[in-house]
């Protein structure tokens, strides 16, 4: 189980842009990952805007941020474009970072019950090592609340 002053699990990933992210080769910037469950759904939507309003402030403080869900990276490109994202995007469609990251859960919705990714936010340090865990984001003011961990580091 993944917890604050762990190491983060390394991972190589497609990303929106063209090229692959390996998260151990960001260092020493520090890293926000924010694994959401799919494009295009007004929650998902309205995070990812809040992070694409607030990239100029996480630039500035050294971050990178980085978006992940199970969608194919086609699809990305086309929900980045759509809404004019600036938040790099990267494709898990074989599910292994969100189940390394342990946001792969079992949810219920509408009485079913069905495996998903919950909402998460994982800071993690210059140092490779989870500074802080957003478990069950709730998505309003949820970005700015990460930027002001970014900035305390």
């Amino acid at each position: 189980m993944l917890s604050e002053g762990s190491p983060a699990p390394d991972f190589t990933l497609p990303g929106t842009g063209g090229d692959a992210v390996t998260l151990s080769a960001l260092r020493p910037a520090p890293v926000v990952l924010f694994f959401y469950p799919k494009d295009d759904t007004p929650g998902c939507t309205t995070e990812n805007k809040d992070f694409t309003t607030l990239a100029p402030e996480f630039a500035k403080a050294g971050a990178r941020v980085l978006g992940i869900s199970k969608d194919p990276l086609s699809k990305h490109e086309k929900f980045r474009a759509k809404h004019e994202l600036a938040t790099e995007l990267l494709s898990d469609a074989e599910g292994t970072v969100c189940e390394d990251y342990g946001v792969w859960k079992e949810k219920k919705m509408y009485g079913k019950t069905f495996m998903g990714i919950e909402r998460t936010t994982v800071l993690i340090g210059a140092d490779g090592k989870v500074v802080k865990i957003w478990p069950k984001v709730k998505v309003a003011g949820h970005a700015e609340e990460v930027l002001k961990e970014v900035q305390a580091l």
